[in-house]
């Protein structure tokens, strides 16, 4: 590995505000799809698209962005996402149709996935193992933690103020700021396996992904529609064969017996369920309090930062945790009290207020931050040094899709175009969500654990000399 000559906390203030701003990007129309589509003539298809674009690019380019960060140079990709989030975000503001906001959406993605990816290669290059990674990779989880409700707020506060649009020129103008911040303060690390780029691995897992992410985007207007079908064959043969080509090639994108360790696949798993089940009913919650409850934008931005703002916290306060307790306990610490938070949110009724809703934010915030902050040291405590980038990219893939899912699940089962009363339908098709997140939380917590403790198992028996 190469040491980095630059201040750690240089790095950490970077890298942490390039995934703040990613995550802020990533939320930025949440508050604002009625706008946004409205002006840009979208119907219910390019409204879909208007929410799902930005994980279609984080989903297609977290792994492989992490796995060439390894490789061409962490700092060198970090700069380069920021560059993209910048222009995919001008690109969004000045779009005149739906087509071009969709596009500027994925080339945010597709940058928001290299902040993220090497944001915590640079921070494990930058900080030694123990207490100094512990405490920078909680700063890390608290900034992943505040972006999806600044961004939403941003978006709120902009249209209240004249235009959305203004939204994404302040997204454009923070992320080139953290290029030139990333330029300026980041020391170059990567691995020193001297290895070649997986192109064709890249270019299989991308569409494999995209594929799968665009038929659940598409599936939300109808499951029997051919092109979902089309799509997701697609998503399935090209997802094999990225599985063929990654156990046969001499030079893969990563090698599948990463997954031989109980751990990365406790932490892929916490990362999934984190994704499906938290961040997938925090990115609908918006349209339940607008449409539902009949809130302002404002209003509804505004009561998520009471989450939001308990994310962060936890996140810090990670770190005060007994050092002797190890990732999977934490990791089931934290999806145990998310799933406690969901417990009030899945009480809802049309006439709730939105001081309903405190208690329960506040404390699935708690287990999003605590969650965040702990996958942040499991993803790279999980693979080889050399490799941080790509654990780094594998955890965040298995976030977003997560997400996905969720988002997808929650949108079924809540949004019913035929329902005589849709506003008490959506109330109880998101009751309904919120349990099914709060089970699925209960049995990442339970399952997580068991992973790691197999994990601590195994390590000394290959550490063991053969007899």
């Amino acid at each position: 590995m190469t040491a980095p000559d630059a201040a750690p906390r240089g790095c950490l203030a970077v890298t942490a505000g390039g995934t703040l701003v990613a995550m802020t990007a990533f939320t930025a129309p949440l508050s604002i799809v009625p706008a946004v589509s409205s002006d840009l003539g979208a119907g219910p298809v390019g409204t879909a698209w208007i929410l799902s674009s930005t994980s279609l690019g984080l989903a297609v380019a977290l792994l492989s962005a992490g796995a060439i960060g390894d490789v061409v140079g962490r700092r060198r990709v970090f700069v380069a996402g920021a560059v993209l989030t910048a222009v995919g975000a001008a690109l969004s503001g000045i779009a005149a149709t739906t087509a071009v906001f969709v596009a500027g959406r994925v080339v945010q993605g597709l940058g928001a996935a290299a902040l993220i990816a090497c944001a915590l290669a640079l921070i494990s290059a930058a900080f030694a193992p123990g207490p100094p990674r512990t405490r920078a990779t909680a700063v890390w989880g608290a900034a992943m933690g505040a972006g999806p409700s600044v961004g939403p707020l941003l978006g709120a506060l902009s249209e209240a103020e004249g235009s959305w649009r203004w939204s994404y020129l302040v997204l454009a103008v923070l992320s080139a700021g953290i290029a030139v911040a990333g330029q300026r303060w980041l020391t170059e690390s990567r691995g020193d396996t001297g290895r070649r780029i997986d192109v064709v691995g890249a270019l299989l897992l991308g569409t494999g992904l995209g594929c799968l992410l665009a038929a659940l985007t598409e599936g939300r207007q109808g499951w029997t529609q051919p092109l979902v079908a089309v799509l997701a064959a697609a998503a399935v043969v090209a997802l094999v064969a990225t599985g063929v080509h990654l156990a046969r090639s001499a030079e893969p994108l990563f090698p599948p017996s990463l997954f031989r360790r109980p751990a990365l696949v406790g932490a892929t798993l916490a990362a999934f369920v984190t994704g499906g089940a938290i961040i997938g009913l925090m990115s609908f919650i918006g349209t339940v309090l607008e449409r539902g409850l009949a809130h302002t934008a404002v209003a509804a931005s505004a009561i998520l930062l009471a989450w939001s703002l308990m994310s962060v916290l936890a996140s810090l306060a990670a770190r005060r945790l007994p050092a002797g307790m190890s990732g999977g306990a934490r990791l089931a610490l934290a999806l145990a009290v998310a799933a406690a938070g969901f417990v009030p949110l899945a009480l809802l009724t049309p006439a709730s207020g939105l001081w309903a809703l405190l208690p329960g934010l506040a404390v699935s915030g708690a287990g999003t931050g605590l969650a965040n902050a702990t996958l942040g040291r499991e993803a790279v405590a999980a693979v080889p040094p050399e490799r941080a980038a790509t654990g780094s990219g594998i955890n965040n893939s298995a976030r977003y899709v997560g997400a996905a899912f969720g988002v997808t699940l929650a949108t079924v089962l809540a949004i019913r175009p035929d329902s005589p009363d849709p506003v008490a339908s959506l109330v109880s098709g998101w009751n309904v969500a919120t349990w099914g997140g709060a089970a699925v939380c209960l049995l990442g917590a339970v399952a997580v654990p068991l992973l790691h403790r197999a994990d601590d198992r195994r390590i000394p028996r290959v550490a063991a000399p053969a007899l």
